[in-house]
């Protein structure tokens, strides 16, 4: 950051605001900042809106266990697959040729580009994150608060608006937070489908740096996304913490649990979620019906011709990808659990600071965090720019902390005595912390590694800064060709990364089981952040 910041100020060696300044009066970049706001707002909106209907049925409406399972699972697809999945998708269905807008109802010249489509794809893509903060907090409500207020004349409605609905603000606030980051950070979505009618910040930074070799005035741009992110961020602290949302009492044992919604809601409620639910399927579907057709919207022959593309002319794509993930998540499970370990059980100065420095890659939105790792590494003394090695360090710092989270999660569950038992029979700290509490803190690390592998394979905001001729990755492959119109195989690169992330998560999920102590409760989400 603070090479980002002399970047931006300081020119040959003189302090000069002027080009931040010029950046901040051009009337094209106030414009796009303003796109940038309203479409964060109705993002973060639109998707906790979402999320909370998720959430909220998942955990009220007593859904059968397979249901459950066929819900988590839909929900998950935009979260493991690139981020602009579903701006093609769209483009299928409701472009020029699409199949719903020129196949079914023969309608000509449709757009399919403006800030409604680029609306919808980031909600479709962002609302799970919604979904995985909202869900447990709404699970962890004891509902026999709900059946006081019931048991005390309220309806269901009453109890809902008055008791249900208040717990449940800081985690609406933290959603809509995160769903605004996230916006504020995604240019992929917006150059696909925004237009020039539509420009928002974070794709004026890329074509400011990709397009025009400007990269003080893409850091200056980028520089501009922290102050919303940054002024919601306080916005949502200070409006959480008027409030008390403790619920002292634990769950009430022999109690029959509150009936929530009534059978009519709950058709409601899954009738809601299945709409979005059969949306999301339906684009999935339709990405990979149009990688296995000749060319969707023109010619529906099935042919495997875009994947003898990508396993042959692609071929270097997959292995560079698939060589920084397997290095990064290695690298990032380790630095998650020292880190987690460092900042828990040692004390020494700076490890507070430790801890937050070790937040702010999470933090920042991506754009930012790849512009300021390029413009830091670009020179000398430490000149990494191109190389693999710079985009393994910025996954491992950027998704790392995913798993220092964990493991400080997981640490503050296991007493002390154990590790000083260890220590006053003899054992050295090396020895306690190898065999007594490196054992038990080894879910955290395959959760940190799951994390940094699934990003590894589907971040693109920060890494298309990072790449190179000799270093690229898949993502980046998919947008070049998106951008060239080369749907087909850019649907056939989205599938195979779903494929693959599945593959990765369900390998990762049985090794966690099989570390996992009998009766432990769930360490993490492997999707956190």
């Amino acid at each position: 950051m603070a090479m980002l910041l002399a970047r931006i100020f300081f020119d040959q060696g003189t302090f000069s605001a002027a080009g931040f300044i010029a950046v901040l009066t051009d009337r094209h970049q106030v414009r796009a900042f303003w796109n940038s706001m309203l479409l964060g707002v109705l993002v973060g909106l639109g998707g906790t809106l979402i999320g909370f209907l998720f959430a909220f049925t998942a955990a009220r409406a007593r859904l059968p266990g397979w249901l459950l399972t066929v819900v988590d699972a839909a929900v998950l697809l935009p979260l493991v697959s690139p981020p602009f999945t579903t701006a093609i998708a769209i483009i299928f269905s409701f472009g020029p040729r699409g199949l719903i807008t020129y196949e079914l109802l023969g309608l000509k010249g449709v757009t399919a580009y403006g800030l409604t489509s680029t609306l919808a794809s980031e909600i479709l893509t962002f609302f799970p994150i919604a979904y995985l903060t909202l869900r447990p907090l709404i699970a962890a409500i004891d509902s026999n608060i709900e059946g006081m207020a019931r048991s005390l004349g309220a309806s269901r409605w009453r109890v809902f608006r008055t008791v249900t609905l208040p717990l449940c603000v800081p985690g609406l606030a933290n959603a809509f937070l995160l769903l605004f980051a996230a916006s504020l950070a995604d240019f992929a979505t917006p150059l696909i489908l925004a237009g020039n009618q539509f420009p928002v910040l974070p794709t004026q930074a890329f074509l400011q740096i990709t397009g025009m070799f400007d990269l003080r005035g893409g850091a200056a741009l980028s520089l501009v996304l922290l102050v919303p992110a940054l002024a919601v961020f306080l916005l949502q602290r200070y409006w959480v913490s008027r409030r008390y949302y403790v619920t002292v009492t634990g769950k009430g044992a022999g109690q029959a649990p509150h009936d929530s919604v009534t059978p009519a809601v709950r058709g409601v409620l899954l009738a809601a979620c299945a709409l979005v639910t059969v949306a999301i399927v339906w684009f999935y579907a339709l990405l990979l019906y149009a990688s296995l057709v000749v060319a969707l919207g023109a010619n529906h022959t099935f042919t495997l011709a875009h994947y003898r593309v990508i396993f042959t002319e692609g071929l270097r794509v997959i292995r560079d990808t698939l060589i920084i993930a397997a290095f990064a998540m290695p690298a990032g499970g380790l630095y998650g659990i020292l880190l987690g370990y460092l900042v828990t059980r040692k004390s020494f100065p700076g490890r507070q600071t430790m801890e937050a420095v070790s937040m702010v890659n999470y933090a920042l939105p991506g754009t930012i965090v790849g512009i300021a790792y390029l413009i830091a590494f670009n020179e000398p003394p430490i000149e990494l720019a191109g190389t693999a090695l710079l985009i393994i360090a910025c996954y491992v710092f950027r998704y790392g902390p995913t798993g220092i989270r964990a493991t400080i999660a997981l640490l503050q569950q296991i007493d002390r005595s154990l590790e000083e038992a260890s220590q006053g029979l003899g054992a050295g700290s090396g020895t306690t912390f190898r065999r007594v509490t490196l054992p038990l803190i080894l879910p955290a690390f395959f959760a940190g590694l799951g994390v940094v592998f699934i990003r590894s394979m589907t971040a693109i905001s920060a890494t298309i800064f990072l790449v190179s001729v000799s270093w690229t990755l898949i993502t980046v492959k998919i947008l070049e060709n998106i951008t060239e119109l080369s749907l087909g195989p850019a649907a056939a690169y989205s599938v195979l990364v779903v494929v693959i992330v599945f593959v990765v998560i369900a390998l990762i999920g049985l090794v966690l089981r099989a570390f996992r102590a009998p009766g432990a409760s769930r360490v993490t989400s492997l999707l956190g952040g």
